[in-house]
């Protein structure tokens, strides 16, 4: 599709004049500031008062999912973005096929920014196409709302096929493209949306602040690699409430630099559970802070609530750390700290983590599970965990006798212990 391909130039030019990077160095976590929507029922959506819809079909879009429309959205978006006044970019019922695009700020609406998605939107199947490597990429926007109960299909399903572990390959590996990418954005809503199939991450959220992702749907495949639901990085205020994550690897994932994340009544299965890390990968890595989740079910994931890091890498930390109110369901890794990642369990030759741990709450976790060792805690020799408290956990097994595994953790116990303390 040559014309994808020249469309995608034209836009990477667009972003950059549109968009500074910062200067090469350590990243930082983002400040915060303000909250825009604090107080308020974000759930509730009207158009605002001279609110202007801007609708991709009056650039040229069509709805058949066959034509390229992207150069039509990139149309559609400086018309809502860079004109004065409150403007929303609708887009209506039907499938839209789009390949790779930067919705960049700032906007010059006063409030926050409102892309009302409908229908489909279809992302192009040629990987090559992808030169800025993300599929839709929001950056440079204070106050953002994406809605509308539309989908994101990112017809992963080929690109799959030529997916590499970037776990296993190091700092050079390519990751397929993410579906939506937040990068630099502050005090953003996303609700009522569904992401299909995504080639890579269908959410990725980085340098971010004040964030609200609510009745999220994500669907793909349990064997669908590398298909993160939601990546958390270098981000601080996150909220991620009431979805549903079903996919190929974690339902939830954060990283370095995450502070103050709070995951309530998110159904996760099929898939990898929700993870903390790996940590450690690489260097001046920023802590991992303020992590609550809560009320939250899993179904045949491959683990349950997860904190991860490198054995023989870096250093960094974890800390102030809750996992509350969970229910488990024939799932393999209930609860594991696994300070060897990717080495062989309780029988890693390789130097200990670097990263330390402290400040951990599993509490009232309930269900079934398919392994052997469903609170699994192994951590660094050299730097053993910290407070970790394990209160009333009631788990049982499936297939085979159950028991728990630590390794330089002295963990807390209070109320019950099933399986029975180590």
């Amino acid at each position: 599709m040559a014309t994808a391909k020249r469309v995608g130039v034209v836009i990477l030019f667009f972003a950059m004049a549109c968009f500074v990077d910062a200067a090469p160095g350590p990243r930082k976590r983002p400040v915060a500031g303000p909250d825009l929507y604090k107080g308020q029922n974000v759930a509730r959506d009207a158009l605002a008062p001279g609110e202007k819809l801007i609708n991709v079909m009056s650039f040229g879009a069509k709805p058949d999912g066959k034509f390229d429309s992207t150069q039509a959205f990139m149309d559609a978006w400086r018309a809502s973005c860079k004109a004065p006044g409150q403007n929303r970019l609708l887009i209506p019922q039907g499938t839209f096929l789009v390949s790779s695009m930067f919705f960049a700020g700032p906007c010059l609406s006063p409030k926050p920014m409102t892309v009302q998605v409908v229908g489909t939107v279809l992302a192009t199947t040629d990987i090559s196409e992808y030169v800025n490597g993300e599929w839709l990429m929001f950056e440079n926007i204070k106050g953002l709302k994406l809605i509308g109960g539309g989908t994101f299909d990112g017809q992963g399903q080929s690109s799959w096929k030529t997916t590499v572990d970037c776990e296993k390959t190091g700092s050079t590996c390519v990751r397929n493209p993410s579906s939506i990418y937040f990068n630099r954005v502050n005090d953003g809503v996303i609700q009522n949306i569904k992401s299909v199939n995504a080639k890579g991450f269908h959410v990725f959220v980085t340098n971010c602040a004040n964030m609200r992702l609510r009745r999220v749907k994500i669907d793909a495949p349990a064997d669908s690699p590398n298909t993160d639901g939601i990546h958390v990085s270098h981000s601080i205020n996150v909220k991620i409430v009431k979805s549903t994550i079903r996919t190929g690897d974690d339902c939830v994932s954060m990283i370095q630099g995450v502070n103050n994340v709070t995951i309530k009544r998110v159904h996760c299965g099929p898939g990898h559970g929700i993870s903390i890390g790996s940590l450690g990968k690489y260097q001046n890595e920023l802590e991992v802070k303020g992590i609550r989740v809560m009320n939250c079910t899993f179904d045949g994931t491959d683990n349950g609530l997860r904190i991860k890091t490198w054995p023989d890498k870096y250093g960094g930390a974890a800390t102030d750390i809750s996992f509350t109110h969970v229910t488990m369901t024939n799932v393999k890794n209930p609860i594991i700290i696994d300070q060897e990642y990717q080495c062989a369990p309780a029988k890693c030759q390789k130097k200990p983590s670097l990263v330390k741990i402290s400040n951990v709450l599993f509490s009232n976790v309930k269900g079934t599970t398919i392994s052997p060792f469903p609170v699994d805690l192994r951590c660094s020799k050299q730097f053993p965990c910290q407070n970790v408290r394990i209160n009333n956990i009631d788990l049982t097994g499936v297939a085979k006798p159950i028991s728990s595994r630590c390794l330089s953790v002295k963990p807390i116990y209070t109320g019950v212990q099933k399986p029975a303390v180590c």
